[in-house]
């Protein structure tokens, strides 16, 4: 991909405390773990990662603690190339968060404390107004508070800036945000969350699709799992096959690798329909691997996957 647009995120950092063991504990059951490891996340830093290896101009902007876990996060974004706009916040803690991934299937369940990243105001976000209207492609979730959220959206689109919402996790949202977002980028279930269309099938995320289109929302991006994803505008509805790139072994983070590449694509002109198979790729690579953050690709390990694809 040629030279692109700056990649600006906005979101959460958080420390993954990630347990296998073969199924969850009943309430009030201790059961013993398979293994245990720490290491970062957070759906908006994992997407930054995913876009700073893919070679994208990437920034995020955060809230940090003054802890050992924010220099994890510090560590991190420089790992993968990604420029950090953080706010210092002593009197808060970095985020954490719980995950357990199921040994059999490589399926999870998580529990986020963001920390410091929930005190994220609109203020913080008018004190980074220049940065957001620099970008190419701005991206936020919903992990951080909503009012944040909207104010970041309302400068970018303000700018001009592609906006993308990946509305998760799953939250029912203010009216007058979809009619600022570009792209909408829903999993099933946040889709039936939005919508209250149940998605089972890609006629179901067709119908969901619908639905928030006429919320106002330029284009919807059904994420799938293992069904791929569904690119569906007012004009047109492609459905993108999922990239098998090998045996799973962890789908923790897996939408936020879709996320990252496909900002890192259209901020380099890829136009849609291309960057929803590029960010499967992303995805596909990203779930052969534990981890979230370490499992995200390089541009040459997905571009080595689409050409044998």
């Amino acid at each position: 991909m040629a030279a692109g647009k700056p990649v600006v995120i906005l979101g959460v950092f958080v420390a993954d405390t990630a347990y296998r063991a073969d199924r969850q504990p009943r309430m009030g059951e201790t059961i013993l773990g398979n293994s245990f490891k720490l290491g970062p996340g957070g759906k908006g830093s994992n997407q930054a990662v995913a876009a700073g290896k893919l070679g994208a101009d990437t920034t995020f902007l955060t809230r940090l603690g003054v802890d050992a876990f924010a220099d994890m996060a510090r560590h991190t974004w420089q790992a993968a190339g990604v420029k950090a706009a953080v706010i210092d916040t002593p009197e808060s803690y970095t985020g954490a968060a719980y995950i357990f991934v199921e040994e059999t299937t490589g399926n999870n369940a998580i529990i986020v404390s963001p920390g410091a990243a929930m005190l994220i105001s609109p203020a913080d976000i008018d004190a980074h107004a220049g940065l957001i209207r620099s970008a190419g492609v701005f991206v936020t979730q919903l992990e951080q508070p909503i009012e944040a959220a909207l104010r970041a959206l309302e400068i970018a689109r303000g700018a001009g800036v592609a906006t993308i919402l990946n509305p998760a996790p799953a939250a029912r949202l203010p009216y007058r945000i979809y009619t600022l977002c570009d792209y909408v980028t829903p999993n099933e279930t946040e889709a039936e969350e939005l919508t209250g269309i149940k998605v089972s099938s890609i006629d179901d995320a067709r119908r969901a699709a619908d639905s928030l289109l006429e919320k106002g929302v330029g284009a919807v991006i059904v994420t799938l799992g293992e069904k791929g994803a569904l690119l569906h505008t007012k004009d047109r509805s492609d459905h993108v096959g999922a990239v098998n790139a090998g045996p799973v072994v962890e789908t923790t983070g897996a939408g936020d690798a879709f996320n990252g590449g496909l900002a890192a694509a259209l901020a380099k002109g890829v136009e849609p329909l291309q960057a929803v198979k590029f960010a499967c790729a992303v995805a596909g690579i990203s779930v052969t691997r534990p981890g979230t953050a370490p499992s995200m690709p390089t541009l040459q390990e997905v571009e080595a996957l689409l050409t044998r694809t």
